[in-house]
Formats: C-alpha cells, structure tokens, sequence
C-alpha cells in the first residue's frame, strides 16, 4: 500500500513540474533572476503534500486531472512563498531548507523577498487563467476565495504572525492549536476542500466531513514535524535539527513533552480516520495518507 503511496506521490511531483513549465509558456514570462529564484523556491525538492492531498481528494470525487494539476500547481506556489519568507533574516532566519540553501542564501534577500511576492501572485494567476473543464471553470471564484482565505489574514499570514509573538514565549496547549491550525493547517485544509470543489458529486455534507478530516491531519502534520524536529536528524529533514529548540519556538514538545507530542498525534490520527469511515466513498488512499502522518520521517 506505501508503494501505492509513493508512486502517487511521485506523479504528483511530475505533474507539478509539467504545469509549471505549462505556466511558463503560456503566460509568457520572461527570463530573469528573479523567475530563476521562484523556480528554486518551487521546485528545489519538497513531499509536494498538498497536491497530494488534492489528487486523493480528487481522484476519489472523480475529478479532471487537468483540473487537479492547476489547483495543485497554484498550492504549492503559496506554500513555497510561505517558505522563503519563512526564512528569511526577519523571520526563522534558516539558512537551509530541504537540503540546500535557502532562498536568501542562494540569491540574495531582496530577490528572494521579490520571489516570494511573486510566487504568491502567480497563484491566483494560475488558477484564473491556465486551461480547466468547464465544471472546475465554473468554480474558479470559489478557488480564488479558498486559497486566499486560507493563505491571508485569517489563515496562514496569521498563523505566521502568532507563531513570531510566541517566540521566547510560554503559550497554553489551546493557544498552540490554534496557531498551528492556521500556520500550517489552513493551507492543507484549502487542499482538501478545493479537490473536493473540482467535483460536480461533492454534496455539502461532503465538503464539511472532509473539513473535519482537514483538520485533523494539519495538526497531525505539525505534531510530527515538532516530533521530528526532535529526532531526526539535519540530513534526514533538509533543514536543521533542532531548530525550533534553538529559536525557543513553542512547539507541541515542549508543550507536552516527546512521549506526550506523540500521544496528541495518535489521537488525531485517530480522529482523522473517524471522519473518513464517514464518507460514502472509496477512502483507501486517504486512509493511506493519515496512517502516513504517524510514520513519516522528513
């Protein structure tokens, strides 16, 4: 079954790649320093989960691929302009990120800030404007308004923010859901309910038990990231280990202790198949993928 998983995973990674290269094309845009460093940003490595998590949903509601790869491609700009500015001196100030330079460090900061922007405008661009069916091109606005509800003010950016104030900080283990529900979980939320968008069968009850699935695999996701944080180490993550220890992040480690991080996990993970035996639907990759949540190593 893992190796069903992985060649998903793998096709996922390829079709982001060949949009991508789509996008370039079709929206002409020119050669620069700048789009060498959007590149980078983009397609140096990564598990590409989000569109993953896309393709599940999809493929599960009977979605076009066509229309999965845009979603998919438009994710992954957000997440990857997330990063670099993530890492950025004014931020988390990382110098390496799944196994090579950050950003920043590989260009400079103004172009990685610059990159960052236009990665994240590419986005939008993308899922208004490369080719789509004519269902999914009917719900481009609700795309637009997931993906920026998600990523802005009330998701992401926000979680960002609380993740900063925390820092040096002593926060309750409410408080901490709450951050890392929106600095990591909205965006693999938008993942889920915009797969889900794509499908002319998604009935509303659909849409919120998959919501609920959401979010318990993002607070899943992050737990395990605290928990590999503490036992992984630099080579296998790509990024330094240790690093939330040094920066004095609140995590769900220091929170609860590592016995205890990992007993918050099962629980979500349990929640997360809970929501799943809920839907009448074919749910074996899915399942596949939150079973994966509690044995990923990177």
């Amino acid at each position: 079954m893992q190796d069903l998983l992985k060649s998903l995973q793998a096709n996922t990674k390829k079709h982001v790649i060949d949009t991508f290269n789509q996008y370039l094309i079709e929206r002409q845009v020119p050669e620069s320093r700048l789009r060498d460093a959007m590149q980078y940003a983009l397609l140096n490595g990564g598990k590409r989960m989000r569109p993953l998590l896309v393709n599940l949903v999809g493929n599960m509601l009977k979605a076009k691929q066509q229309d999965m790869n845009v979603v998919s491609l438009a994710l992954e700009c957000i997440h990857a302009y997330s990063l670099v500015h993530d890492d950025l001196p004014a931020m988390d100030n990382d110098a390496l990120r799944r196994g090579k330079p950050t950003c920043h460090i590989q260009f400079d900061e103004s172009t990685a800030i610059l990159a960052g922007d236009a990665l994240q405008t590419m986005a939008f661009d993308v899922i208004t404007n490369l080719p789509m069916s004519a269902y999914a091109n009917a719900q481009r606005v609700s795309l637009v308004s997931e993906l920026a509800h998600a990523s802005g003010a009330s998701g992401m950016c926000l979680g960002q923010s609380l993740d900063l104030l925390a820092t040096n900080e002593k926060i309750d283990a409410k408080a901490l859901k709450h951050l890392h529900s929106l600095k990591t979980g909205a965006l693999l939320t938008a993942s889920i309910r915009m797969g889900a968008i794509l499908c002319e069968q998604t009935k509303a009850t659909d849409l919120a038990t998959l919501t609920l699935f959401a979010e318990h695999i993002g607070l899943a996701f992050q737990i395990q990231d605290d928990i590999l944080d503490v036992t992984a180490d630099t080579e296998t993550l790509g990024k330094q280990q240790g690093s939330d220890e040094a920066n004095n992040k609140s995590t769900f480690v220091t929170q609860l202790g590592l016995e205890g991080a990992r007993d918050e996990l099962s629980i979500h993970h349990h929640q997360a198949l809970k929501a799943l035996k809920a839907l009448p639907y074919d749910t074996v990759t899915l399942q596949m993928f939150t079973d994966y949540m509690m044995t990923r190593t990177f």
